[in-house]
Order: structure tokens, then sequence, then C-alpha cells
């Protein structure tokens, strides 16, 4: 699917949220669908430059351009007293112009999240990230109960989508199921991104 490619697009602090994009990218690649994997700088509390251009390591951070050209989207965030981490809503809240024009309207879209605790915001969490989707006409798709993990899982997964909870094993490393739940979640969008962008 030449051109075509999933931007997975997270902020993660304590490396869980991180697990889970990659878990999805895992998922999307398996179908031979191009990922894109990005992620934002923090924020500050004061009108500087904290962050430089560039990060040092891991993931780069994302532009506009990454977003608009977009044939999916995975949108996740570590939960903040059940809503979405500021670094994540402070970039959101730059795409007016793409809901302005209808840019990701049609786009097919996924949302994850992490907390420390077993009750600690994740329904709701993802609820703030689908509705950002829902705002720009994007076509929401979730972790359905036919992905048998979901069933099982004792941690992390939602029908929302998939999470993690860090109390379960006291690590950001995923379970089982929740590993498969994201893998599932990524392997079903890039079917439908294939599906969609075959008409």
């Amino acid at each position: 699917m030449e051109n075509k490619y999933l931007l997975i697009l997270f902020y993660s602090a304590g490396g869980s949220v991180r697990n889970i994009a990659h878990a999805i990218a895992d998922g999307a690649e398996e179908h031979n669908l191009n990922v894109k994997i990005r992620t934002v700088p923090k924020v500050s509390s004061v009108s500087e430059q904290v962050e430089p251009e560039i990060p040092e390591k891991d993931e780069i951070y994302c532009t506009k351009d990454d977003l608009i050209n977009c044939s999916g989207l995975a949108l996740g965030s570590p939960t903040r007293f059940g809503s979405m981490a500021s670094p994540l809503k402070y970039f959101l809240d730059s795409t007016g112009d793409l809901w302005a024009s209808n840019t990701l309207e049609n786009t097919p879209g996924i949302v994850f999240t992490s907390t420390g605790s077993m009750h600690g915001g994740q329904e709701i969490t993802q609820f703030n990230l689908l509705t950002y989707m829902l705002h720009h006409g994007m076509i929401i798709l979730g972790s359905p109960y036919s992905i048998k993990q979901l069933n099982d899982t004792k941690s992390g997964g939602t029908p929302y989508g998939p999470s993690h909870v860090e109390s379960f094993n006291n690590s950001n490393k995923l379970t089982p199921h929740e590993y498969e739940i994201a893998k599932l979640t990524g392997s079903r969008i890039a079917k439908f991104i294939t599906k969609f962008n075959a008409y």
C-alpha cells in the first residue's frame, strides 16, 4: 500500500503507553501496512522552549503533516486524573485548522491508554481521546470481544481500546493478554485501512 500508513501518536511518561504503541505497530505491520510511530514533547509551565526540536532518543515528534497524510490514527495517552496527559492535549489542541477543513474526516482511528491502578480512569481517558476523533469526523474502531483475550484479561484491555494496568505486574511491561489485545487491535485497523482504501 504505497503512501498509506498508520500514524501511532502517543505520549508516554513511564513507558507503558509506548509499549502499547509498539504492540499495535506489530499487529499493523503483519498486514504490510507502513507505520509511523510519533510522540509529542513535554510542555512547560513557563513560556520557554525546554525540549530540543529533535528528541535525543526514541520516537521523533509528530508534525502536522504526519497527521494530515495518515491513512489511520492510533492515539494514546496515560491517564491524568481521568483525562489525557497535557502534552498530548497541547498538540491536539493545535489541530483546529484540520477540524475546520475536515482533513481527518472518514479516517479510521483507535485509542489506547495506561493507568497506575485498576480503576485509574482508563475508560474515561479513552473517551476523551475518542471525543477528539468524533469532533474530526473520524471512523472509530474499538477492540471487539472477538479478540478472545479481552474476555480473559485480569488487567488491561477494554472494548474501547487497548490498555495497561501498571499495578497488576508492577511494571510498564505489558501482560501477554494486554499485548495480544493491542496487537490484534493494530491488526484490525490495518485490515480496515486496506479494505477502505480499496474502494
